[in-house]
């Protein structure tokens, strides 16, 4: 079948197609990253990116495909997770921004789009890096462009786009030594290329199999229950379960392998902590919704399965007197006046949430290494902060350019400041000083990153081989300022191993955040260690409680 003219309809179904099959390979992404630490969940971040988009056009579907356009730019901008996220927007914002007041398409605009695209992605990255997504999807463009001059027919067009990019995406180790190295294509230009795959399914008429319509959305379920059971309490103090819950985690074979997953028994250990209980899965996610007075608890059940990815937990007591309030109370009171500053941070562990709000932050977004905060959820947290000034820290670099977009959309003054650890998060609150003008503590805030090193104990999810180390699966490992620096089977060793490396005549000042998988003794038996080899260095000792890393040294 010929098609030589691209209306919106057919774009949107081209769209959902794509996300569909990301989503069905996210799995197979993630694995593909290059380093055997979890490191920025490519696959997750991609697949809930483009699934905002997918929603958003679904939301808007109609022949122009201008507007379809936009509303692809404006779900992927909100959605946007992780610099694979961010870039993946970028690419279709330029992509959109080019049809934007066209109702149809021919060939060759199809292929200018994806050019402008390309270049709309490739500004957004301040140091843009060849063997990536920019470089598969700059040489597809470029295949686009060529192809369009031959074909008035865009499926011929799209043929020639995907197998340039699959193309593209094998010679990715030839540009990124690191790639070749461990022995993988780069993974954010796998997602994309199955995006560009289901695009040609769609044009082809070859429908990907899709989730039935008829299944009702987590979304759904949850806003159905919030109706049943939060809005039939009369009083606050009639709410039994307080914290609603809501959490996806990615299964893990190995932790599958030692507590096997069945979704009927999981429902009901969980059902014993609280009420209003949804749990959805398939073979690789599984999303719950519990009202409950003990949401730790059910995180750390849930963990035995695998990993959290996404956690949200709501005080309905709280909620429910501000409903109560809102109804009952007159709007006559006059506005709170703005505060000169307002901080917020991204933080993963309760502990590190609170040692951030002790020193000054107002809002702490949930998210970190394998959970990374959406422009959405930033700009959310951003609106709720009544100051003049708002500064961001991410405090992660896979969150970096999230934040940086979020700053764009909103009409706040709003400063990122590019942490890229939690040790160079608290550095640069600490010396932020309300006395300064914005400027001044952008620059003191920026220059604080400098002093501190960040130290980090993790472990292996599978065998590799980098930076002339062989890491098997479960060893951990120490890394300096994200590079790999120690190795070994047992993890108080690696630690002592590290700081033995980091800690010189310099440093001042030790921080040790243990976390969920740090045992009492081992805190123990490190910090007597560290007294002992590094007697003129202080050290201070915090439970911040973060998942996958055992112990985040910070030292100045």
């Amino acid at each position: 079948m010929s098609i030589t003219s691209l209306d919106g309809k057919r774009f949107a179904e081209m769209i959902i197609q794509g996300a569909n099959q990301l989503a069905a390979h996210a799995q197979m992404v993630d694995a593909l990253n290059v380093f055997p630490v979890p490191d920025g969940d490519t696959g997750t971040n991609m697949n809930l990116s483009m699934t905002s988009g997918a929603k958003e056009v679904q939301n808007n579907v109609q022949e122009h495909i201008g507007k379809v356009g936009a509303a692809l730019s404006k779900g992927l901008l909100m959605g946007a997770r992780g610099n694979s996220g961010v870039i993946l927007s970028q690419l279709f914002r330029g992509f959109s921004k080019a049809i934007e007041h066209k109702a149809a398409i021919t060939s060759e605009e199809f292929a200018q789009a994806f050019e402008a695209g390309v270049q709309t992605a490739y500004k957004a990255v301040m140091k843009p890096v060849e063997g990536t997504i920019l470089t598969v999807a700059k040489d597809a463009a470029k295949q686009a462009v060529v192809s369009a001059k031959k074909h008035r027919d865009i499926v011929l067009v799209m043929e020639e786009v995907v197998a340039e990019a699959n193309a593209s995406l094998n010679r990715t180790p030839d540009l990124l030594p690191v790639l070749k190295e461990v022995g993988v294509v780069d993974s954010g230009g796998q997602g994309l290329v199955f995006v560009y795959e289901g695009f040609l399914a769609e044009l082809k008429g070859e429908a990907l199999p899709t989730r039935s319509a008829n299944i009702p959305s987590m979304d759904e379920l949850v806003n159905a229950e919030h109706h049943m059971n939060v809005q039939g309490h009369m009083n606050t103090e009639d709410i039994v379960f307080g914290y609603c819950t809501e959490f996806m985690l990615r299964l893990e074979a190995g932790k599958v392998a030692n507590h096997p997953f069945d979704e009927e028994s999981f429902r009901q250990d969980l059902s014993e902590y609280g009420d209003s209980l949804l749990v959805i899965s398939d073979e690789e996610i599984v999303k719950v919704h519990i009202h409950s007075e003990q949401p730790g608890t059910c995180l750390n059940y849930g963990q035995q399965y695998g990993s959290l990815i996404k956690v949200k937990i709501d005080n309905m007591r709280e909620q429910h007197t501000a409903i109560v309030n809102e109804t009952t109370t007159p709007l006559q009171t006059a506005p709170k006046e703005k505060e000169q500053y307002g901080v917020v941070s991204v933080a993963m562990g309760a502990g590190i949430s609170e040692l951030f709000k002790s020193i000054g932050a107002k809002q702490v977004i949930e998210g970190g290494q394998t959970m990374n905060p959406s422009t959405e959820d930033i700009v959310k947290a951003v609106q709720a902060v009544h100051a003049e000034t708002i500064i961001i820290l991410p405090n992660n670099k896979n969150i970096i350019m999230a934040a940086e977009q979020a700053a764009a959309v909103l009409d706040e003054q709003v400063i990122v400041i590019p942490s890229k650890t939690v040790p160079q998060g608290m550095a640069a609150l600490l010396a932020f000083n309300p006395a300064l003008s914005a400027e001044e503590n952008e620059a003191v805030m920026k220059e604080a990153l400098s002093h501190v090193k960040t130290g980090q104990i993790t472990y292996a999810v599978r065998d590799t081989q980098i930076d002339g180390l062989t890491i098997e699966n479960g060893d951990f490992m120490g890394l300096d300022e994200g590079k790999i620096k120690v190795k070994g089977k047992e993890k108080l060793q690696v630690a002592k191993d590290l700081l033995a490396e980091m800690i010189d005549e310099e440093s001042e000042i030790l921080t040790i955040l243990h976390g969920e998988d740090a045992t009492n003794e081992e805190v123990e038996a490190l910090v007597a260690f560290c007294e002992e080899t590094f007697e003129d260095v202080e050290v201070e000792v915090h439970n911040g409680q973060q998942p996958l890393y055992a112990f985040i040294f910070s030292i100045e």
